[in-house]
């Protein structure tokens, strides 16, 4: 089997309609494929209405969250969930409150920027996220249409870098109740590239250990950020603490290069997550 635990589609920051990821992933000879927008579900039922015979859909999705250091300012982190049930209360409230803050986040970067002399519109920006949550990847493409930079990883790196002048920060879930609402949800709360160096701060083994007290049940170790010695890293620490293992590709569609199936999850751990879900079902023949 192929398994591939982590993409993204236009609901979010991707640029494949939920629908045509499915054809995405099939022909990319994929058996299972999870969609793990950002903060939000709404993609779920219209990858199960496009679903190609033959494919297994994990839904999933992946929350924005913090880890809060002591003596240090907060790190930035992402928390994947799978089979949790979309509609618990206190999980679904907090991800329109996430969404908000993508939103309040998003437009001040953009008034920000435009009030520097780029062109930029809010409105138009939103129109084309098409309902979607809206992230700096939205005014990333935006500044490559308008011929600002270059390319979305251009505008990365410049202009929506974390030390940039433009640069805004949002409220994120602190992780350790990330992980306790999934699992309240029936939910899979699994850690995402944990150590992507490449994306700025990351946390210490104190921290996954933290989490795997809070609940945590898996470590994404196979991702393409991830060096061939993170990878042997987190697969260690992951079998020490008793945690899933996960491989995934992150696909973003053209947002970014790395293709889907990149990195994959190997079947028994596929089989370990499905036996911790109780929230909601894979969708599958």
């Amino acid at each position: 089997m192929r398994i591939d635990l982590h993409s993204h589609s236009s609901v979010s920051d991707g640029t494949d309609s939920p629908a045509l990821l499915m054809g995405v992933a099939a022909a990319a000879g994929l058996d299972v494929v999870a969609l793990t927008d950002h903060d939000t579900t709404a993609g779920w039922a219209a990858a199960e209405a496009a679903r190609p015979a033959g494919l297994t859909v994990v839904p999933g999705m992946e929350l924005s969250c913090r880890w809060f250091p002591r003596d240090s300012p907060p790190i930035s982190v992402h928390l994947l969930a799978y089979l949790f049930d979309p509609q618990h209360p206190a999980f679904a409230a907090e991800r329109v409150r996430l969404r908000e803050e993508r939103l309040n986040r998003g437009e001040r970067i953009v008034a920000a920027l435009a009030a520097d002399g780029h062109p930029v519109a809010w409105e138009r920006i939103v129109e084309r996220s098409e309902g979607g949550v809206v992230g700096r990847p939205h005014i990333a493409r935006a500044l490559v249409e308008a011929g600002v930079v270059e390319s979305v990883d251009h505008a990365f790196a410049t202009l929506l870098h974390h030390r940039s002048p433009y640069y805004a920060s949002k409220a994120d879930t602190d992780v350790l109740d990330g992980i306790r609402l999934v699992r309240a949800a029936g939910g899979v709360p699994v850690f995402a590239h944990g150590l992507a160096t490449k994306r700025g701060r990351v946390v210490g083994d104190d921290a996954v250990a933290a989490m795997t007290a809070a609940g945590l049940l898996g470590l994404e170790v196979d991702h393409p950020d991830h060096t061939p010695d993170q990878r042997a890293y987190l697969r260690a620490l992951a079998d020490g603490l008793g945690l899933i293992r996960t491989g995934s590709s992150d696909y973003h569609g053209t947002n970014k290069t790395t293709p889907i199936a990149a990195c994959t999850t190997e079947p028994d751990q596929y089989e370990a997550l499905l036996a911790a879900g109780t929230g909601v079902a894979v969708l599958a023949d």
